[in-house]
């Protein structure tokens, strides 16, 4: 199952201080307002990050992880699928009673590029026009982030972790974008094989894709609380920042 209301995420390799967190509410281009979580670093960026969450939307764990990725030295801002369908989370968040079997077959992949365009839009007004920018996703998220790499967005590449191929479609052959697949080996919810043959087939459209697979790691392993894969925790880290550093030029 995706990450719970309670999951935390685990720490970046190197953690510095956070200028800014707060949540707040994005209008995406068709005037659909939603939720999201903002981040900052107390030093320039080098590179900014659209969080894309699991089915859950925007709930406590993405708020987290986007001050780690402040921590880690990068503007992020976190976003919530269910603007369209359900408005504004109430108090910034979803809460862990959330309806979001009802509303999760009602997002598309028009919707979801329009919210991730507001959130890379409103990550360079708060820090620089020429930010480069990628998107991390999870599950549901991380599928339509490699869906991200075929796409007109204005990405400079993505990362998702343990997501659905059939979410990404053939949009896979026009994969062009740096990709991540962070893959957990003993994911319960897609088998490891599906993802690796979407990596091939990522590759054979012309993208360059970083793929890792945690053998033995279950769903959702990049969690805190997992004690047993702190180490494949923080080398997952290293290939989303080896993503961010490639983009930024670091």
């Amino acid at each position: 199952m995706c990450h719970d209301h309670d999951s935390r995420p685990p720490a970046p390799p190197t953690v510095g201080a956070v200028a800014e967190r707060g949540t707040l509410t994005l209008t995406a281009a068709d005037g659909t307002r939603f939720s999201a979580a903002y981040a900052a670093p107390a030093t320039a960026p080098r590179a900014g990050v659209v969080l894309l969450p699991d089915i859950r939307g925007l709930h406590p764990y993405y708020v987290a992880l986007a001050e780690r990725f402040a921590e880690a030295g990068l503007a992020a801002v976190a976003i919530d699928w269910f603007g369209r369908t359900a408005g504004i989370a109430e108090n910034g968040t979803r809460e862990e009673d959330f309806d979001w079997g009802t509303h999760i077959p009602q997002t598309t992949p028009a919707g979801v590029d329009a919210d991730t365009t507001a959130g890379i839009e409103y990550l360079r007004s708060r820090t620089d026009p020429a930010l480069p920018v990628v998107t991390v996703g999870f599950c549901f998220g991380g599928s339509h982030a490699w869906r991200q790499s075929a796409g007109a967005l204005d990405l400079a590449g993505s990362a998702g972790f343990y997501g659905r191929p059939s979410l990404v479609g053939d949009a896979a052959d026009g994969a062009r974008k740096p990709v991540v697949m962070i893959i957990a080996g003993a994911d319960s919810a897609t088998p490891v094989a599906e993802q690796r043959q979407l990596a091939a087939r990522m590759r054979a459209a012309g993208a360059e894709v970083d793929e890792v697979v945690y053998e033995g790691a279950p769903h959702s392993f990049f969690d805190r609380s997992f004690d047993e894969w702190t180490e494949a925790c923080q080398d997952a880290w290293r290939h989303v920042l080896a993503l961010t550093d490639r983009v930024s030029g670091s």
